[in-house]
């Protein structure tokens, strides 16, 4: 079938969407907060700084923050495993973009209603309305920011989305009767795509443990995949680390062979990235 994510701005409360869709479709719902539950156990690393890694870009004194981009890695690995059995809604940020590339992937970006929004902020956070109004300005700036710094789009560009959806206009059954058409109609899966997605969770599995590993210099790296055959393409100096590196990720599910490639002029630390959705 396919894989849906519903990106938001704060307090937008897109639950309902999500779960309508999931019993329409008879789909699995997974939340940011589980998401991030998840990579937490199952990586031994902090919920709370993984938060924050899916907030904040680094400050001044991280320097290129590959601290947080390591949690990052944990955070895209946990989300490919968890929509690699197909059928799955995730709502919450940054799903369009740790998934970006699947040909199975519907991203939907959901708009809410201002006054709802700026209700339900002032209700959780007990904040009058002006405060609760420069609050929610500041949240939606902070992921605007951090999207720009992690993957270089913006939040609010609607080309980085399949369909965006003002619910101050459509109400919620007529949005989730839009989005499960959709997927249903132009988004299915097949074995090229699921490929993808395999492929996918391989490279940001290993990503993340070389992330995680204090011994390994990671910060120029490219990981990839293809049929259980790692690609890591590094500088010359971090190819030192190629025997602990394969000793780390050897025992990964799906995983059957390793290759290391020298490149020049690499980005930091990307994520892994599945192939380009033409």
């Amino acid at each position: 079938m396919a894989i849906i994510t519903l990106s938001k701005g704060a307090f937008s409360g897109v639950e309902g969407l999500a779960n309508q869709l999931g019993d329409m479709l008879g789909y699995e719902v997974t939340s940011r907060e589980q998401l991030l539950s998840t990579a937490a156990r199952e990586f031994g690393v902090s919920k709370s700084e993984i938060q924050s890694a899916l907030m904040h870009k680094p400050g001044f004194l991280e320097g290129r923050g590959l601290k947080k981009l390591h949690y990052v890695y944990c955070v895209q690995a946990a989300i490919a495993r968890a929509v690699q059995r197909d059928n799955v809604v995730y709502h919450g940020e940054a799903g369009h973009v740790l998934l970006a590339g699947i040909p199975h992937h519907l991203r939907v970006r959901v708009v809410g209603a201002l006054d709802a929004r700026i209700d339900a902020a002032m209700q959780q956070c007990d904040l009058p309305r002006e405060k609760a109004i420069q609050y929610l300005k500041e949240l939606d700036e902070k992921r605007n920011t951090w999207l720009k710094w992690i993957h270089g789009v913006d939040m609010n560009d609607p080309a980085t989305y399949d369909l965006v959806i003002n619910l101050e206009r459509v109400p919620v059954s007529g949005a989730a009767g839009l989005v499960a058409e959709t997927a249903r109609r132009d988004f299915p899966t097949t074995p090229a795509s699921q490929k993808i997605v395999d492929d996918l969770v391989l490279a940001s599995a290993v990503r993340a443990k070389i992330g995680l590993e204090p011994g390994v210099s990671d910060d120029r790296m490219q990981v990839a995949a293809n049929d259980g055959v790692v690609i890591i393409t590094t500088n010359v100096r971090y190819l030192a680390n190629a025997d602990k590196v394969r000793e780390l990720v050897s025992q990964l599910p799906g995983f059957r062979d390793i290759e290391f490639r020298e490149g020049t002029q690499l980005k930091p630390s990307p994520l892994p990235r599945s192939a380009v959705r033409g």
